[in-house]
Order: structure tokens, then C-alpha cells, then sequence
């Protein structure tokens, strides 16, 4: 372990720079996106498997930008009203091909896998969503396109896309929108924990190594990417730290978790070098902060001592399904049920 240890990660309370305008850019960023409407096209799509439908979905992401994404949900349940997880997935990802996520569908869940604009050729089955918007010189990755300014950042682009996300499977039949679940892990995680602090009214948030949390630490700690394409970038850049540093409060998870009102389920490795396990605990710890010590007390967080970047694994994911499940009930909406046609 090279972070510190479990007992002070617990206590770990970091004060993380915020803009004076935090919320302002925010409302301003998702106003003018949810000027086009959430769902652009839905189209049926042949997985190859026969006990889940799958659909091919394109929504209104920044700036209204098309972006991909795959919906699925347990087969001849189209009539039922289920709860809807929405998965955002790791750096360097796409959404890949329908077959490859069905956890959550044979769960019972309606599931959406957001793809990742731009990315998708580093590992994993592909993408289908381009960026189109352009850049000035960054280092390779898309850590640093558009760092020097807030509005230009990617990251500012790819966390709006992940609320409009939600914002699209709340307009899709068969979906309970009072049951919307955020889930990812990585850059995924981290996506989770903005959707939390941007949309009030989630079901729950399940968040796993997230990226972009209390980054400034982040910076200092690890050279691992995509941490270090921010060092490098500034090694060159030598005069753009204030401002790098600026864009990047604006999209702190630690911030957005502050906001948050969800139930809130996390994971950390403690030997995780690429998401130093310190960030997950910084926003874990503020989780909820902004609303009372009532809210803190709908976190949990699993803690791998053993583990790096990978977590839990399969060990995390089925205590996920059992936590989700149990907090649905708990909040009286309802664990997935799925009729017997649809079994």
C-alpha cells in the first residue's frame, strides 16, 4: 500500500477547492443541453441472446451531440414499468457489444451502458460515439483536451452526456423514472458520482475506484494514467497550472459528492495506484455533507486491502446486486420484479 492507512482514509476530509461559480456553470451547461430533446433514436437490435431485448440507443448528449448507447432489459418485459440502472464505463472504453453486460438485465433492472465519446480503441470490444469537437495541443489521451478552460474541457462535454444519459432512459417506455440507478467503475465511478451531485432525485449511486476525485492529490500521488497525461501535459506546460488547475475543480467528484442526496454505495482498492484509494475515500467522506449528517448515513463503502485498480471484481458486483436490491426495498419502491411471461 502506498496511500495511507485504512484507519486514517476513514477520517480523510480534504478541502477541495470550488469555484464561486460551481452550480451557476453547471445549470448553465445542462440548460443549454436539455434544449434538444433526451432520446434521438431507438432502434431493436438482435443480441443473439433470447433471454433479454436489446436496443440500440442514440440520445442528445453536450451540445446536443449524438451518443451511443446499448439498452437492455429482461426479455417480453417491455409493459412493465422496471427500475433502470445506468452504467458509464471505464477510461479508454466504448460500450462494446450488447452481450458483453447482462448482469444488471438478468437482475431484473432495465440497463443502459452509455458509450464514451471519442474513446473505445484502448481495450474492450469498441465505440460507436466520435467527439466532434476539436482541441488545442494536449498530451495523448483525453485527460487534458481542452484543460485550459472549463467550458472547453472534455470532461465537462463527457459528465453532461452522463446526465442526459439518465435524463433519456427516464423518457423510454418501460422504465420506472422514479427508479434510475447511476453505476460505474473507474471513469466510470467518477461519472457516477457527478450524475449523483447534478441530479437531485436518483434511486441510488453504486461507485467503484472513482476517477476525478479530489484530483489535485491525485496529481501528487500517482504518475499512472490518466493522471499522469495531466503531469506530463504540465511538465511541458509549464506556465498552465493555475489554469489546469481552475478546470479541474470544475469537475472534482469530490464536489459533486458533496451535493449528493442518493444512497450511495462505493468500492476501493487500497493498493489502487491509478485512482489512489485517499480520492475514493475524499469524496465517500464528503458524500452527502452539503445536506446534513443524515445523508451520510446512506453511504457504504466495500474496502479490498489486497486489491489494485481491479477492486472486487465479480465478488464486488454481486454486492452490489445485494445492496441495490435491499436499499430499493428499504426506500419502499420495490427490488425488480419481472412477470412471469417475461421469465
Amino acid at each position: 500500500m502506498f496511500d495511507q492507512p485504512l484507519h486514517q482514509l476513514k477520517t480523510y476530509l480534504p478541502e477541495v477547492a470550488e469555484p464561486d461559480d460551481f452550480d451557476e456553470f453547471w445549470e448553465r451547461v445542462l440548460d443549454r443541453a436539455r434544449t434538444s430533446p433526451a432520446v434521438i433514436d431507438v432502434t431493436s437490435e438482435d443480441s443473439g441472446l433470447t433471454l433479454v431485448d436489446t436496443w440500440d440507443i442514440t440520445f442528445a448528449g453536450f451540445d446536443g451531440h449524438p451518443i451511443k448507447a446499448w439498452l437492455t432489459r429482461p426479455a417480453g418485459s417491455l409493459e412493465e414499468a422496471l427500475p433502470a440502472v445506468v452504467e458509464y464505463v471505464g477510461y479508454g472504453r466504448g460500450r462494446g457489444l450488447p452481450h458483453e453486460r447482462i448482469t444488471f438485465a438478468a437482475a431484473g433492472y432495465a440497463h443502459l451502458v452509455m458509450d464514451v465519446r471519442g474513446q473505445g480503441s484502448r481495450y474492450g470490444s469498441g465505440g460507436s460515439t466520435p467527439d466532434p469537437v476539436g482541441c488545442d495541443p494536449a498530451a495523448p489521451g483525453f485527460a487534458t483536451r481542452g484543460i485550459l478552460a472549463p467550458g472547453d474541457y472534455y470532461y465537462t462535454r463527457l459528465i453532461t452526456d452522463a446526465v442526459r444519459a439518465v435524463d433519456a432512459v427516464r423518457a423510454l417506455p418501460g422504465v420506472d423514472a422514479g427508479r434510475v440507478v447511476a453505476l460505474g467503475n473507474s471513469q466510470g465511478g467518477g461519472l457516477a458520482v457527478a450524475v449523483a451531485g447534478l441530479v437531485p432525485d436518483l434511486a441510488a449511486v453504486l461507485s467503484s475506484a472513482p476517477l476525478l476525485c479530489d484530483v489535485e492529490r491525485a496529481l501528487n500521488l500517482t504518475d499512472e494514467h490518466p493522471y499522469g497525461e495531466v503531469v506530463q501535459y504540465l511538465a511541458v506546460h509549464r506556465d498552465a497550472v493555475d489554469a489546469v488547475l481552475t478546470t479541474l475543480s470544475y469537475v472534482d467528484g469530490v464536489l459533486f459528492a458533496r451535493r449528493a442526496t442518493a444512497p450511495a454505495h462505493f468500492g476501493v482498492g487500497l493498493r489502487d495506484t491509478v485512482c489512489p484509494p485517499s480520492t475514493a475515500f475524499a469524496a465517500f467522506n464528503h458524500y452527502g455533507l452539503a445536506h446534513g449528517d443524515d445523508r451520510q448515513a446512506r453511504r457504504h463503502i466495500e474496502v479490498y486491502p489486497f486489491n489494485h485498480h481491479e477492486g472486487g471484481e465479480a465478488v464486488h458486483t454481486r454486492r452490489q446486486l445485494t445492496w441495490l436490491a435491499q436499499t430499493l426495498a428499504e426506500a419502499g419502491r420495490g427490488a425488480p420484479a419481472v412477470s412471469a411471461q417475461a421469465r
